[in-house]
């Protein structure tokens, strides 16, 4: 029984909320690369969001 509980629950909560966070970071993170990347290819009177 001592196997499955090497950490506390409130310890598991947090963790999971690390890993969401760092991949929502991520995801945003490259939608604005991408945003970047697209305005930087396009002409510069054509600009959109």
């Amino acid at each position: 029984m001592s196997d499955k509980q090497t950490k506390p629950k409130g310890e598991k909560s947090v963790q999971t909320r690390e890993d969401r966070l760092k991949a929502a970071l991520k995801a945003n993170m490259a939608k604005r690369k991408a945003q970047a990347r697209a305005r930087a290819a396009a002409p510069s009177g054509e600009e959109k969001e």
